[in-house]
């Protein structure tokens, strides 16, 4: 996999980010784009589903993150690793200060409650105004995965980056249906306008790839600072925004299964890509 992927792309760690942004972004788009063949996802897939991508970033977020972080990048010591899981945690936790819970600010209800037949159906202006600030709010939780391709690429470890590639694609599958579907129960029944909503969460993960793998390319020793940084942020994300939406349909024990599978398959990539 590594020959293959130095042949086809170079030794570049920037130009090996960029096509890491181009992956996990086109896998958001997909994600998206499965409204065209999947209409009416049920709540209970969607918990399970997105289950699945917490179980991802978690297993990530110490496989491919902390852990090499602390033993290859700081020498042992974990103070630069867990400095930067605190800067990334506070760094999401002060966007979503500025970006409430987008769940609420696009429907003003539970999503079951926004698929309520009764409910007008129209697109208003601060219905609209509500789905700009939800697309924002997501995408700002894509930051931390587009920064976690990059700092992983610029590494130069690519048995470590290749994995973590593709494992932060795979979870962007759910999370850019579950973008688009928000986008729908939100009124915007076109399905073109909430595939663009997905599309649009996942852009932003290309250029902060690229920044990513040039920081910690040329500035060595922000490296185990960066991924820490990457790791805390999507720690956040999953205990803040991920865990609690899938609790809170009834659906727990189907997002549970989802996030243990999750994790299964990015320790089996880590294995069998590396």
């Amino acid at each position: 996999m590594i020959e293959t992927f130095t042949r086809l792309f170079g030794t570049d760690p920037v130009v090996h980010g960029l096509v890491g942004g181009l992956v996990i972004a086109t896998l958001n788009l997909f994600g998206a784009s499965l409204v065209f063949v999947w209409r009416n996802p049920s709540e209970r897939a969607l918990d399970g589903a997105l289950g699945f991508a917490a179980g991802v970033m978690l297993a990530a977020s110490f496989t491919s993150l902390i852990i090499p972080g602390i033993e290859v990048y700081s020498g042992g010591n974990p103070l630069p690793v867990l400095v930067g899981v605190g800067l990334g945690a506070l760094f999401l936790d002060r966007s979503d200060v500025l970006v409430p819970h987008a769940h609420y600010l696009v429907t003003g209800q539970r999503r079951s409650d926004a698929a309520d037949p009764r409910r007008d159906p129209s697109v208003d202006d601060s219905r609209f105004a509500g789905v700009v600030l939800f697309v924002l709010a997501i995408t700002l939780h894509n930051i931390p995965e587009g920064l976690a391709v990059g700092v992983g690429f610029g590494s130069g470890d690519l048995e470590t980056a290749i994995p973590l590639m593709f494992a932060i694609g795979i979870q962007n599958i759910p999370e850019g249906l579950a973008v688009s579907v928000a986008a729908i129960n939100a009124g915007l029944d076109r399905r073109a306008y909430a595939v663009f909503a997905g599309v649009r969460s996942g852009v932003v993960e290309i250029p902060i790839a690229v920044i990513g793998a040039y920081a910690v390319g040329t500035v060595s020793f922000l490296l185990p600072y960066a991924m820490g940084f990457a790791a805390g942020a999507m720690l956040f994300v999953i205990s803040d925004e991920i865990v609690p939406e899938t609790h809170t349909g009834g659906h727990e024990r189907i997002a549970t299964l989802g996030t243990i599978f999750g994790v299964i398959v990015m320790l089996y990539l880590d294995i069998a890509l590396a």
